[in-house]
């Protein structure tokens, strides 16, 4: 087991039971326990967990969103195709207003060399695409949330309000067909839909794992996505209901 892989096992299993000694999540993950304390500390740094004497707690609660530097590392090879995937469906001079998230930052690392218009809407995104030679690079208004650095609030939403974009490339916490694009957080979800709805065409990107997932705050129903790009895990089923609900689903 890879260690992103192993970090974030780690990391459901403690926040399901609330707490696991290092002997049961040694035993869990198939590795030593010298290990498994090394990856308690990692996890404990991201603010994840909080080690005691022979164990570990959650720090997060059920339904809440994973810290976005345990996020970052996971699933990185599939991200970066969703990004290229993205990338081939725009065009040369669009404008694009561009989501918070992981998925959306890699996304961000790939228009570097685009002329495009892009508004990031995290200061990660942003941080990304500064100094970029053929890009025009736009800034909302709006307070980062910590740790996420998504842009959030009245101002964000106002900047949002003010402008139209050809695409909107949209990130997600959930995605099914039932339930459309779901976030953790409820100012967050208020961004995106203001983000899609300032533009004439939204791209969803979600890795294989989000399409069976359901967070708190509905942010839009799946008629309301042009496309969506995702990976080669995608379950079959979901994707063919994806597609019934009137999306077209590109999965690299």
């Amino acid at each position: 087991m890879v260690s992103t892989e192993r970090l974030r096992r780690i990391a459901d299993a403690t926040r399901e039971a609330g707490e696991m000694t290092v002997a049961r999540l040694a035993e869990l993950t198939g590795t030593s326990e010298m290990t498994i304390r090394r990856d308690l500390e990692v996890l404990a740094a991201q603010g994840v967990i909080e080690r005691y004497r022979g164990g570990a707690r959650s720090l997060l609660l059920r339904g809440e969103e994973p810290p976005f530097a345990l996020r970052a590392n996971e699933g990185v090879k599939a991200k970066r195709r969703i990004a290229h995937a993205v990338a081939d469906l725009l065009a040369d001079g669009e404008s694009v207003v561009l989501d918070s998230g992981t998925t959306c930052l890699e996304v961000a690392h790939v228009l570097r060399d685009r002329r495009l218009t892009v508004l990031p809407l995290s200061l990660h995104a942003a941080n990304a695409l500064v100094g970029a030679p053929a890009l025009t690079l736009l800034f909302p208004g709006g307070a980062p949330r910590p740790g996420e650095l998504a842009l959030t609030g009245p101002l964000a939403e106002a900047s949002l309000a003010a402008l139209r974009f050809d695409t909107a490339v949209i990130g997600c916490c959930g995605l099914t067909p039932a339930h459309g694009i779901t976030g953790y957080d409820l100012a967050d979800a208020a961004v995106k839909r203001a983000a899609m709805r300032s533009a004439a065409r939204v791209i969803a990107v979600a890795d294989a794992a989000k399409l069976t997932r359901t967070a708190l705050a509905v942010v839009a129903p799946v008629s309301e996505l042009d496309v969506v790009v995702t990976d080669t895990g995608a379950p079959a089923d979901a994707v063919a209901a994806l597609e019934a609900a009137g999306a077209v689903v590109r999965r690299v």
